[in-house]
Protein backbone atom coordinates (compact mmCIF):
# COMPACT_ATOMS: atom_id res chain seq x y z
CA UNK A 1 0.00 0.00 0.00
CA UNK A 2 1.33 3.45 -0.90
CA UNK A 3 1.51 6.13 1.75
CA UNK A 4 0.52 9.75 1.11
CA UNK A 5 -0.61 12.50 3.49
CA UNK A 6 -2.01 11.82 6.95
CA UNK A 7 -5.77 11.95 7.35
CA UNK A 8 -5.49 14.23 10.41
CA UNK A 9 -7.40 17.39 9.35
CA UNK A 10 -5.42 19.94 11.38
CA UNK A 11 -2.09 18.68 10.10
CA UNK A 12 -3.42 18.76 6.54
CA UNK A 13 -4.56 22.35 7.21
CA UNK A 14 -1.07 23.24 8.48
CA UNK A 15 0.72 21.75 5.48
CA UNK A 16 -1.68 23.40 3.01
CA UNK A 17 -1.02 26.76 4.62
CA UNK A 18 2.74 26.19 4.79
CA UNK A 19 2.73 25.70 1.03
CA UNK A 20 0.37 28.63 0.43
CA UNK A 21 2.79 30.87 2.35
CA UNK A 22 5.70 29.69 0.14
CA UNK A 23 7.65 27.69 2.71
CA UNK A 24 9.56 24.93 0.97
CA UNK A 25 12.34 23.60 3.28
CA UNK A 26 12.30 21.55 6.47
CA UNK A 27 14.74 19.90 8.87
CA UNK A 28 13.10 16.97 10.68
CA UNK A 29 14.27 15.16 13.81
CA UNK A 30 13.20 11.58 14.59
CA UNK A 31 10.34 10.54 16.87
CA UNK A 32 6.85 9.04 16.97
CA UNK A 33 4.71 12.02 17.97
CA UNK A 34 5.62 13.98 14.83
CA UNK A 35 5.20 11.09 12.37
CA UNK A 36 1.89 12.38 10.96
CA UNK A 37 3.47 15.73 10.13
CA UNK A 38 6.92 14.49 9.09
CA UNK A 39 5.65 11.66 6.89
CA UNK A 40 3.27 14.03 5.12
CA UNK A 41 6.16 16.39 4.39
CA UNK A 42 8.24 13.45 3.18
CA UNK A 43 5.64 12.58 0.55
CA UNK A 44 5.10 16.15 -0.65
CA UNK A 45 7.15 16.74 -3.78
CA UNK A 46 7.23 20.53 -3.27
CA UNK A 47 8.98 20.48 0.11
CA UNK A 48 12.69 19.65 0.48
CA UNK A 49 13.15 17.70 3.72
CA UNK A 50 16.45 17.12 5.55
CA UNK A 51 17.10 14.84 8.55
CA UNK A 52 19.00 15.66 11.76
CA UNK A 53 19.00 13.41 14.84
CA UNK A 54 20.06 16.09 17.34
CA UNK A 55 17.44 18.83 17.66
CA UNK A 56 20.15 21.33 18.63
CA UNK A 57 21.92 20.63 15.38
CA UNK A 58 18.67 20.59 13.39
CA UNK A 59 17.73 24.08 14.58
CA UNK A 60 21.19 25.48 13.81
CA UNK A 61 21.06 23.85 10.37
CA UNK A 62 17.79 25.72 9.82
CA UNK A 63 19.44 28.97 10.91
CA UNK A 64 22.17 28.56 8.33
CA UNK A 65 19.72 27.61 5.61
CA UNK A 66 17.39 30.53 6.41
CA UNK A 67 20.24 33.04 6.55
CA UNK A 68 21.57 31.90 3.18
CA UNK A 69 18.25 31.71 1.32
CA UNK A 70 16.36 34.49 3.12
CA UNK A 71 13.36 32.14 3.28
CA UNK A 72 11.59 30.45 6.21
CA UNK A 73 12.71 26.97 7.22
CA UNK A 74 10.63 24.43 9.18
CA UNK A 75 12.03 22.39 12.06
CA UNK A 76 9.96 19.45 13.34
CA UNK A 77 10.38 17.40 16.50
CA UNK A 78 8.59 14.87 18.68
CA UNK A 79 7.39 15.18 22.30
CA UNK A 80 9.23 14.95 25.64
CA UNK A 81 12.34 17.19 25.88
CA UNK A 82 12.93 17.36 22.12
CA UNK A 83 11.75 20.98 21.78
CA UNK A 84 13.94 22.05 24.73
CA UNK A 85 16.97 21.37 22.59
CA UNK A 86 15.85 24.02 20.10
CA UNK A 87 16.42 26.84 22.61
CA UNK A 88 20.05 27.85 21.78
CA UNK A 89 19.46 28.03 18.02
CA UNK A 90 16.09 29.75 18.38
CA UNK A 91 17.72 32.36 20.60
CA UNK A 92 20.17 32.94 17.77
CA UNK A 93 17.31 33.16 15.28
CA UNK A 94 15.37 35.60 17.48
CA UNK A 95 18.18 38.11 17.72
CA UNK A 96 19.09 37.77 14.03
CA UNK A 97 15.47 37.87 12.78
CA UNK A 98 15.79 34.50 11.08
CA UNK A 99 12.41 33.02 10.00
CA UNK A 100 12.47 29.59 11.65
CA UNK A 101 9.15 27.77 11.95
CA UNK A 102 9.27 25.31 14.85
CA UNK A 103 6.49 22.76 14.48
CA UNK A 104 6.46 20.73 17.67
CA UNK A 105 4.09 17.77 17.83
CA UNK A 106 2.23 16.92 21.01
CA UNK A 107 -0.05 14.40 22.63
CA UNK A 108 -3.47 15.57 23.83
CA UNK A 109 -2.93 18.91 25.59
CA UNK A 110 -5.11 17.87 28.55
CA UNK A 111 -2.41 15.38 29.61
CA UNK A 112 0.04 18.14 30.51
CA UNK A 113 0.92 18.06 34.21
CA UNK A 114 -0.57 14.61 34.93
CA UNK A 115 2.60 12.44 34.74
CA UNK A 116 1.89 11.09 31.28
CA UNK A 117 5.19 9.92 29.76
CA UNK A 118 6.78 12.21 27.14
CA UNK A 119 4.32 15.07 27.76
CA UNK A 120 5.79 18.52 28.49
CA UNK A 121 4.23 21.98 28.74
CA UNK A 122 4.99 24.12 25.67
CA UNK A 123 2.53 26.92 26.36
CA UNK A 124 4.98 29.43 27.88
CA UNK A 125 8.23 29.63 25.90
CA UNK A 126 11.00 32.05 26.81
CA UNK A 127 10.43 35.66 25.74
CA UNK A 128 13.39 35.80 23.37
CA UNK A 129 13.11 32.61 21.35
CA UNK A 130 9.83 33.21 19.48
CA UNK A 131 8.05 36.24 18.05
CA UNK A 132 4.80 34.31 18.35
CA UNK A 133 3.69 30.93 19.64
CA UNK A 134 0.35 29.20 19.03
CA UNK A 135 -1.27 26.02 20.28
CA UNK A 136 -3.28 23.98 17.76
CA UNK A 137 -5.62 21.47 19.43
CA UNK A 138 -7.46 18.78 17.46
CA UNK A 139 -10.55 20.43 15.96
CA UNK A 140 -13.86 19.29 17.39
CA UNK A 141 -16.18 21.98 15.97
CA UNK A 142 -16.50 24.63 13.28
CA UNK A 143 -15.30 27.21 15.82
CA UNK A 144 -12.16 25.11 16.42
CA UNK A 145 -11.50 24.82 12.70
CA UNK A 146 -11.91 28.57 12.22
CA UNK A 147 -9.68 29.33 15.20
CA UNK A 148 -6.95 26.90 14.17
CA UNK A 149 -6.89 28.22 10.60
CA UNK A 150 -6.61 31.76 11.95
CA UNK A 151 -3.82 30.92 14.40
CA UNK A 152 -1.77 29.06 11.79
CA UNK A 153 -2.14 31.88 9.24
CA UNK A 154 -1.18 34.42 11.87
CA UNK A 155 1.91 32.47 12.91
CA UNK A 156 3.08 31.95 9.33
CA UNK A 157 2.62 35.64 8.53
CA UNK A 158 4.70 36.57 11.60
CA UNK A 159 7.72 34.70 10.18
CA UNK A 160 8.30 37.57 7.75
CA UNK A 161 6.57 40.41 9.62
CA UNK A 162 8.54 43.47 10.76
CA UNK A 163 11.91 41.99 9.89
CA UNK A 164 10.97 38.38 10.52
CA UNK A 165 11.91 35.89 13.21
CA UNK A 166 11.17 32.47 14.71
CA UNK A 167 7.65 31.21 15.41
CA UNK A 168 6.27 28.19 17.29
CA UNK A 169 3.32 26.04 16.23
CA UNK A 170 2.64 23.33 18.82
CA UNK A 171 0.13 20.93 17.29
CA UNK A 172 -1.80 17.99 18.73
CA UNK A 173 -1.76 14.67 16.93
CA UNK A 174 -4.20 11.78 17.15
CA UNK A 175 -1.44 9.32 16.14
CA UNK A 176 -3.43 8.23 13.10
CA UNK A 177 -2.02 5.34 11.06
CA UNK A 178 -3.99 6.39 7.99
CA UNK A 179 -1.77 8.01 5.32
CA UNK A 180 -4.17 7.61 2.40
CA UNK A 181 -4.99 11.26 1.60
CA UNK A 182 -3.70 12.07 -1.88
CA UNK A 183 -4.56 15.78 -2.12
CA UNK A 184 -4.31 18.60 0.38
CA UNK A 185 -7.53 20.45 1.20
CA UNK A 186 -8.35 23.92 -0.07
CA UNK A 187 -7.93 26.22 2.90
CA UNK A 188 -8.43 29.89 3.73
CA UNK A 189 -5.16 31.83 3.25
CA UNK A 190 -4.60 35.24 4.84
CA UNK A 191 -2.12 37.67 3.27
CA UNK A 192 -0.58 40.87 4.64
CA UNK A 193 0.19 43.96 2.52
CA UNK A 194 2.13 47.07 3.45
CA UNK A 195 2.68 50.40 1.73
CA UNK A 196 5.31 48.99 -0.61
CA UNK A 197 3.44 45.89 -1.77
CA UNK A 198 1.26 45.67 -4.85
CA UNK A 199 -2.41 45.80 -3.88
CA UNK A 200 -4.91 43.08 -4.85
CA UNK A 201 -7.45 44.09 -7.45
CA UNK A 202 -11.02 44.67 -6.34
CA UNK A 203 -13.26 42.49 -8.50
CA UNK A 204 -16.29 42.49 -6.22
CA UNK A 205 -19.48 44.11 -7.52
CA UNK A 206 -20.83 45.22 -4.12
CA UNK A 207 -18.43 46.50 -1.46
CA UNK A 208 -19.13 47.59 2.10
CA UNK A 209 -16.69 49.52 4.28
CA UNK A 210 -17.60 48.38 7.80
CA UNK A 211 -16.56 50.94 10.42
CA UNK A 212 -16.31 49.77 14.02
CA UNK A 213 -15.97 52.25 16.86
CA UNK A 214 -13.78 55.03 15.52
CA UNK A 215 -12.48 58.48 16.26
CA UNK A 216 -13.88 61.37 14.22
CA UNK A 217 -12.67 61.16 10.61
CA UNK A 218 -10.54 63.97 9.24
CA UNK A 219 -11.56 65.71 6.03
CA UNK A 220 -8.87 64.21 3.79
CA UNK A 221 -9.72 60.61 4.76
CA UNK A 222 -13.43 61.28 4.32
CA UNK A 223 -12.75 62.63 0.81
CA UNK A 224 -10.76 59.54 -0.18
CA UNK A 225 -13.47 57.22 1.17
CA UNK A 226 -16.13 59.08 -0.79
CA UNK A 227 -14.13 58.73 -4.01
CA UNK A 228 -13.49 55.05 -3.29
CA UNK A 229 -17.22 54.44 -2.87
CA UNK A 230 -17.95 56.14 -6.19
CA UNK A 231 -15.32 54.03 -7.92
CA UNK A 232 -16.27 50.67 -6.44
CA UNK A 233 -20.05 50.67 -5.88
CA UNK A 234 -19.39 50.82 -2.16
CA UNK A 235 -21.21 51.99 0.96
CA UNK A 236 -19.96 52.84 4.45
CA UNK A 237 -21.75 50.68 7.03
CA UNK A 238 -21.93 52.60 10.30
CA UNK A 239 -23.40 52.66 13.75
CA UNK A 240 -23.36 55.71 16.05
CA UNK A 241 -19.87 54.93 17.34
CA UNK A 242 -18.38 54.81 13.82
CA UNK A 243 -18.29 58.61 13.59
CA UNK A 244 -18.11 58.66 9.80
CA UNK A 245 -20.32 61.47 8.47
CA UNK A 246 -19.36 61.61 4.81
CA UNK A 247 -21.24 60.68 1.68
CA UNK A 248 -22.34 57.03 1.28
CA UNK A 249 -22.80 56.62 5.06
CA UNK A 250 -25.45 54.02 5.88
CA UNK A 251 -26.81 53.62 9.41
CA UNK A 252 -27.53 49.96 8.82
CA UNK A 253 -29.17 48.96 12.09
CA UNK A 254 -32.80 48.87 11.00
CA UNK A 255 -32.23 46.78 7.88
CA UNK A 256 -29.61 44.49 9.42
CA UNK A 257 -31.98 43.81 12.31
CA UNK A 258 -34.72 42.29 10.12
CA UNK A 259 -35.08 38.54 10.68
CA UNK A 260 -37.44 37.80 7.81
CA UNK A 261 -36.58 40.40 5.21
CA UNK A 262 -33.43 40.03 3.18
CA UNK A 263 -33.36 42.22 0.06
CA UNK A 264 -30.55 41.80 -2.47
CA UNK A 265 -28.65 44.84 -1.23
CA UNK A 266 -27.82 42.98 2.01
CA UNK A 267 -25.73 40.50 0.02
CA UNK A 268 -22.26 42.07 0.06
CA UNK A 269 -19.35 40.67 -1.99
CA UNK A 270 -16.48 42.25 -0.04
CA UNK A 271 -16.18 43.88 3.38
CA UNK A 272 -13.38 46.32 4.14
CA UNK A 273 -13.12 46.39 7.92
CA UNK A 274 -11.77 49.51 9.64
CA UNK A 275 -12.07 50.82 13.18
CA UNK A 276 -12.15 48.90 16.43
CA UNK A 277 -14.73 46.86 18.39
CA UNK A 278 -18.32 47.46 17.32
CA UNK A 279 -21.45 47.10 19.41
CA UNK A 280 -23.63 46.96 16.30
CA UNK A 281 -23.62 43.16 15.89
CA UNK A 282 -24.29 43.48 12.15
CA UNK A 283 -24.34 40.07 10.48
CA UNK A 284 -21.91 39.73 7.56
CA UNK A 285 -20.34 36.44 8.63
CA UNK A 286 -18.79 34.52 5.73
CA UNK A 287 -18.36 37.51 3.41
CA UNK A 288 -14.73 37.92 2.19
CA UNK A 289 -13.09 40.54 4.38
CA UNK A 290 -10.10 42.87 4.20
CA UNK A 291 -8.81 44.46 7.40
CA UNK A 292 -7.12 47.88 7.24
CA UNK A 293 -5.12 49.03 10.28
CA UNK A 294 -1.72 50.53 11.02
CA UNK A 295 -1.07 47.78 13.59
CA UNK A 296 -1.17 45.07 10.91
CA UNK A 297 -2.66 42.63 13.41
CA UNK A 298 -4.77 39.74 12.13
CA UNK A 299 -8.32 40.35 13.43
CA UNK A 300 -11.06 38.20 11.95
CA UNK A 301 -14.40 39.41 13.34
CA UNK A 302 -16.35 38.30 10.26
CA UNK A 303 -14.55 34.93 10.13
CA UNK A 304 -13.54 35.22 6.48
CA UNK A 305 -10.47 37.46 6.50
CA UNK A 306 -8.25 37.21 3.43
CA UNK A 307 -6.04 40.34 3.56
CA UNK A 308 -4.58 42.55 6.27
CA UNK A 309 -3.36 45.96 5.07
CA UNK A 310 -0.75 47.37 7.43
CA UNK A 311 -1.29 51.04 6.69
CA UNK A 312 -3.52 53.91 7.73
CA UNK A 313 -6.95 54.27 6.19
CA UNK A 314 -6.12 57.42 4.24
CA UNK A 315 -3.21 55.70 2.47
CA UNK A 316 -5.25 52.58 1.73
CA UNK A 317 -8.11 54.42 0.05
CA UNK A 318 -5.79 56.85 -1.72
CA UNK A 319 -3.77 53.99 -3.24
CA UNK A 320 -6.94 52.40 -4.62
CA UNK A 321 -8.27 55.71 -5.89
CA UNK A 322 -5.02 56.27 -7.78
CA UNK A 323 -5.21 52.80 -9.33
CA UNK A 324 -8.80 52.85 -10.57
CA UNK A 325 -10.63 55.27 -12.80
CA UNK A 326 -13.38 57.45 -11.37
CA UNK A 327 -16.84 55.91 -11.70
CA UNK A 328 -20.32 57.31 -11.38
CA UNK A 329 -22.48 54.20 -11.15
CA UNK A 330 -22.92 53.67 -7.42
CA UNK A 331 -26.26 51.88 -7.20
CA UNK A 332 -25.67 50.11 -3.88
CA UNK A 333 -26.03 53.27 -1.80
CA UNK A 334 -29.40 54.17 -3.31
CA UNK A 335 -30.63 50.59 -2.84
CA UNK A 336 -29.76 50.69 0.86
CA UNK A 337 -31.28 54.12 1.36
CA UNK A 338 -34.49 53.07 -0.38
CA UNK A 339 -34.79 49.98 1.83
CA UNK A 340 -34.13 51.94 5.02
CA UNK A 341 -36.66 54.60 4.02
CA UNK A 342 -39.18 51.86 3.25
CA UNK A 343 -38.74 50.25 6.69
CA UNK A 344 -38.95 53.60 8.45
CA UNK A 345 -42.26 54.35 6.74
CA UNK A 346 -43.56 50.85 7.50
CA UNK A 347 -42.81 51.19 11.21
CA UNK A 348 -45.92 51.33 13.37
CA UNK A 349 -46.17 53.28 16.63
CA UNK A 350 -43.87 51.80 19.25
CA UNK A 351 -44.75 51.13 22.90
CA UNK A 352 -43.23 53.33 25.61
CA UNK A 353 -39.72 51.87 25.75
CA UNK A 354 -36.03 52.61 25.25
CA UNK A 355 -36.69 52.18 21.51
CA UNK A 356 -39.49 54.75 21.43
CA UNK A 357 -37.38 57.13 23.52
CA UNK A 358 -34.54 56.80 21.01
CA UNK A 359 -36.94 57.43 18.11
CA UNK A 360 -38.18 60.66 19.69
CA UNK A 361 -34.87 61.95 21.05
CA UNK A 362 -32.29 61.12 18.36
CA UNK A 363 -33.33 63.80 15.81
CA UNK A 364 -33.62 66.44 18.53
CA UNK A 365 -30.03 66.27 19.76
CA UNK A 366 -28.53 69.75 19.36
CA UNK A 367 -25.91 70.39 16.70
CA UNK A 368 -22.26 69.93 17.66
CA UNK A 369 -23.12 68.00 20.81
CA UNK A 370 -21.84 64.56 21.76
CA UNK A 371 -23.75 61.48 22.93
CA UNK A 372 -22.55 58.43 24.85
CA UNK A 373 -24.49 55.16 24.96
CA UNK A 374 -24.73 52.37 27.50
CA UNK A 375 -23.63 49.09 25.98
CA UNK A 376 -25.99 46.58 24.36
CA UNK A 377 -29.67 47.61 24.53
CA UNK A 378 -29.25 51.40 24.62
CA UNK A 379 -26.71 51.40 21.81
CA UNK A 380 -28.63 48.73 19.86
CA UNK A 381 -31.92 50.61 19.84
CA UNK A 382 -30.46 54.05 19.23
CA UNK A 383 -28.65 52.58 16.22
CA UNK A 384 -32.05 52.25 14.55
CA UNK A 385 -32.51 56.03 14.34
CA UNK A 386 -30.29 58.66 12.76
CA UNK A 387 -28.79 61.50 14.77
CA UNK A 388 -27.79 64.92 13.36
CA UNK A 389 -24.67 64.89 11.19
CA UNK A 390 -22.77 67.19 13.56
CA UNK A 391 -23.34 64.94 16.58
CA UNK A 392 -20.72 62.29 17.37
CA UNK A 393 -21.28 59.14 19.43
CA UNK A 394 -19.28 56.92 21.78
CA UNK A 395 -19.79 53.84 23.92
CA UNK A 396 -17.56 51.72 26.16
CA UNK A 397 -17.50 48.87 23.65
CA UNK A 398 -13.76 48.23 24.09
CA UNK A 399 -14.21 46.23 27.28
CA UNK A 400 -18.00 45.95 26.94
CA UNK A 401 -18.74 46.36 30.64
CA UNK A 402 -21.61 48.19 32.32
CA UNK A 403 -19.20 49.94 34.68
CA UNK A 404 -17.93 53.46 34.18
CA UNK A 405 -20.43 54.83 31.66
CA UNK A 406 -21.25 57.99 33.63
CA UNK A 407 -17.61 58.47 34.63
CA UNK A 408 -16.64 58.31 30.95
CA UNK A 409 -19.06 61.05 29.90
CA UNK A 410 -17.95 63.12 32.89
CA UNK A 411 -14.35 62.88 31.73
CA UNK A 412 -15.33 63.76 28.17
CA UNK A 413 -17.33 66.77 29.34
CA UNK A 414 -14.26 68.28 31.01
CA UNK A 415 -12.64 68.74 27.60
CA UNK A 416 -14.98 71.59 26.62
CA UNK A 417 -17.35 73.26 29.08
CA UNK A 418 -19.21 74.96 26.22
CA UNK A 419 -20.10 71.68 24.50
CA UNK A 420 -23.11 69.57 25.49
CA UNK A 421 -22.53 65.93 26.43
CA UNK A 422 -25.46 63.49 26.60
CA UNK A 423 -25.57 59.90 27.81
CA UNK A 424 -28.37 57.32 27.67
CA UNK A 425 -28.13 54.16 29.78
CA UNK A 426 -30.14 51.70 31.86
CA UNK A 427 -30.75 51.57 35.58
CA UNK A 428 -28.20 48.83 36.36
CA UNK A 429 -25.43 50.76 34.59
CA UNK A 430 -26.45 53.94 36.41
CA UNK A 431 -26.32 52.43 39.87
CA UNK A 432 -23.12 50.54 39.06
CA UNK A 433 -21.41 53.91 38.53
CA UNK A 434 -23.50 55.82 41.07
CA UNK A 435 -20.58 57.20 43.07
CA UNK A 436 -19.42 59.22 40.05
CA UNK A 437 -22.51 61.44 40.34
CA UNK A 438 -20.98 62.88 43.49
CA UNK A 439 -17.89 64.10 41.66
CA UNK A 440 -17.50 67.85 42.14
CA UNK A 441 -16.29 68.34 38.55
CA UNK A 442 -19.74 67.78 37.01
CA UNK A 443 -20.71 70.79 34.95
CA UNK A 444 -23.99 72.04 33.54
CA UNK A 445 -22.98 70.71 30.10
CA UNK A 446 -23.85 67.11 31.09
CA UNK A 447 -27.32 65.58 30.55
CA UNK A 448 -28.03 62.02 31.66
CA UNK A 449 -30.98 59.98 30.39
CA UNK A 450 -31.69 56.92 32.57
CA UNK A 451 -34.14 54.36 31.18
CA UNK A 452 -35.26 52.50 34.30
CA UNK A 453 -36.98 49.17 33.65
CA UNK A 454 -35.96 47.68 37.01
CA UNK A 455 -33.96 44.82 35.53
CA UNK A 456 -31.09 43.86 33.26
CA UNK A 457 -33.10 43.85 30.05
CA UNK A 458 -30.26 42.29 28.06
CA UNK A 459 -30.88 39.04 29.95
CA UNK A 460 -34.67 39.33 29.57
CA UNK A 461 -35.25 40.05 25.90
CA UNK A 462 -36.39 37.22 23.66
CA UNK A 463 -33.12 37.09 21.77
CA UNK A 464 -31.20 36.14 24.93
CA UNK A 465 -31.16 32.62 26.35
CA UNK A 466 -32.11 34.04 29.74
CA UNK A 467 -35.62 34.43 28.34
CA UNK A 468 -35.99 30.64 28.62
CA UNK A 469 -36.51 31.28 32.34
CA UNK A 470 -39.11 34.04 31.83
CA UNK A 471 -39.63 35.96 35.08
CA UNK A 472 -37.24 33.64 36.92
CA UNK A 473 -34.43 35.29 34.96
CA UNK A 474 -34.87 38.25 37.32
CA UNK A 475 -33.66 36.18 40.28
CA UNK A 476 -30.01 36.07 39.18
CA UNK A 477 -29.24 36.70 35.50
CA UNK A 478 -31.14 39.96 35.13
CA UNK A 479 -30.69 41.00 38.79
CA UNK A 480 -34.09 42.60 39.24
CA UNK A 481 -35.30 44.30 42.41
CA UNK A 482 -32.06 45.97 43.44
CA UNK A 483 -31.49 49.69 44.00
CA UNK A 484 -34.92 50.37 45.40
CA UNK A 485 -36.78 48.29 42.81
CA UNK A 486 -37.66 51.20 40.51
CA UNK A 487 -38.01 53.63 43.40
CA UNK A 488 -39.32 57.02 42.30
CA UNK A 489 -37.29 58.77 44.99
CA UNK A 490 -33.74 57.38 45.22
CA UNK A 491 -32.21 59.02 42.13
CA UNK A 492 -34.44 62.04 42.58
CA UNK A 493 -33.19 62.83 46.08
CA UNK A 494 -29.63 61.64 45.50
CA UNK A 495 -29.03 63.77 42.40
CA UNK A 496 -30.99 66.78 43.62
CA UNK A 497 -28.93 66.86 46.80
CA UNK A 498 -25.79 66.72 44.67
CA UNK A 499 -26.82 69.75 42.63
CA UNK A 500 -28.43 68.10 39.60
CA UNK A 501 -31.73 69.11 38.08
CA UNK A 502 -33.94 66.02 38.19
CA UNK A 503 -36.67 65.24 35.65
CA UNK A 504 -38.84 62.13 35.39
CA UNK A 505 -41.47 60.55 33.16
CA UNK A 506 -43.70 57.47 33.28
CA UNK A 507 -45.60 57.91 30.02
CA UNK A 508 -45.11 59.15 26.48
CA UNK A 509 -46.94 62.37 27.32
CA UNK A 510 -44.72 63.12 30.31
CA UNK A 511 -41.58 62.32 28.35
CA UNK A 512 -42.50 64.63 25.48
CA UNK A 513 -43.32 67.34 27.98
CA UNK A 514 -39.66 67.42 29.10
CA UNK A 515 -37.93 66.47 25.84
CA UNK A 516 -37.40 69.91 24.30
CA UNK A 517 -36.00 71.25 27.55
CA UNK A 518 -33.70 68.25 28.01
CA UNK A 519 -32.32 68.52 24.45
CA UNK A 520 -32.24 72.32 24.28
CA UNK A 521 -29.01 73.84 22.97
CA UNK A 522 -29.38 76.56 25.58
CA UNK A 523 -27.03 76.31 28.52
CA UNK A 524 -28.83 75.37 31.75
CA UNK A 525 -27.65 76.22 35.23
CA UNK A 526 -27.22 72.63 36.39
CA UNK A 527 -26.42 69.19 34.98
CA UNK A 528 -29.64 67.26 34.30
CA UNK A 529 -30.61 63.67 35.13
CA UNK A 530 -33.80 62.60 33.34
CA UNK A 531 -35.17 59.29 34.69
CA UNK A 532 -37.76 57.52 32.57
CA UNK A 533 -39.66 54.51 33.95
CA UNK A 534 -40.68 51.82 31.46
CA UNK A 535 -41.69 48.17 31.85
CA UNK A 536 -40.05 45.00 30.54
CA UNK A 537 -43.09 43.84 28.56
CA UNK A 538 -43.12 47.04 26.50
CA UNK A 539 -39.34 46.80 26.05
CA UNK A 540 -39.75 43.27 24.69
CA UNK A 541 -42.59 44.25 22.37
CA UNK A 542 -40.45 46.99 20.86
CA UNK A 543 -37.47 44.64 20.65
CA UNK A 544 -39.48 42.00 18.79
CA UNK A 545 -41.31 44.40 16.52
CA UNK A 546 -38.19 46.17 15.26
CA UNK A 547 -36.87 42.80 14.06
CA UNK A 548 -40.05 42.04 12.12
CA UNK A 549 -41.19 45.29 10.54
CA UNK A 550 -41.50 43.59 7.17
CA UNK A 551 -41.43 39.99 5.97
CA UNK A 552 -40.61 38.75 2.51
CA UNK A 553 -42.95 36.26 0.81
CA UNK A 554 -40.29 33.56 1.16
CA UNK A 555 -40.02 34.12 4.92
CA UNK A 556 -43.80 34.13 5.31
CA UNK A 557 -43.95 30.74 3.57
CA UNK A 558 -41.19 29.37 5.81
CA UNK A 559 -43.00 30.53 8.92
CA UNK A 560 -46.23 28.91 7.69
CA UNK A 561 -44.45 25.59 7.18
CA UNK A 562 -42.82 25.89 10.60
CA UNK A 563 -46.19 26.46 12.26
CA UNK A 564 -47.47 23.21 10.72
CA UNK A 565 -44.51 20.84 11.15
CA UNK A 566 -42.80 22.45 14.15
CA UNK A 567 -39.13 23.08 14.95
CA UNK A 568 -38.15 19.38 14.82
CA UNK A 569 -39.73 19.01 11.41
CA UNK A 570 -37.85 22.05 10.09
CA UNK A 571 -34.57 20.63 11.39
CA UNK A 572 -35.29 17.28 9.73
CA UNK A 573 -35.95 18.98 6.38
CA UNK A 574 -32.68 20.91 6.72
CA UNK A 575 -30.83 17.68 7.43
CA UNK A 576 -32.29 16.01 4.32
CA UNK A 577 -31.40 19.07 2.22
CA UNK A 578 -27.80 19.06 3.48
CA UNK A 579 -27.44 15.35 2.72
CA UNK A 580 -28.69 15.87 -0.84
CA UNK A 581 -26.20 18.72 -1.33
CA UNK A 582 -23.29 16.56 -0.19
CA UNK A 583 -24.08 13.80 -2.70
Amino acid sequence: MSNYYTNEPDILELISLIKAHDIRRAVVSPGSTNISFAASLMYDKDIMVYSAVDERSAAYMACGLAAETGEPVIISCTGATAARNYVPALTEAYYRNLPILAVTSSQYFGRVGHFFPQVTDRTNPMNDIFKMSVQIPISASDEDRWSNNLKINNALLELRHNGGGPVLINIETSFSRDFSVKELPQVRVIRRCNMYDSMPEIKSKKVAIFVGSHSVFDEKTTTEIEEFCENNNAIVICDHTSNYKGKFRVLAGLLQRQKSYYPECRKIDLIIHIGQVSGAYYGFSGTPTWRVSTDGIVRDFFKNLSFVFEMDEYCFFKKYNESYGRGDNNTLYSEWKNELDFLSKEMKPLPFSNTWIAQQTAPKLPDNSCIHFGILNSLRMWNLFEIPSTVYGYSNVGGFGIDGNISTVLGASLSDKNKLFFIVLGDLSTFYDLNSLGNRHFGSNVRILVVNNGTGFEMRHRGNRGDVFKDDADILFAASGHFGNMSRNILKHFTSDLGFEYLSAESKEEFLLHLDYFTSSEKHKKPILFEVFVNVDDENKAYDYTMNIHQSAKSTAKNAIKSVIGEKGVNKLKSIKNKMKSK
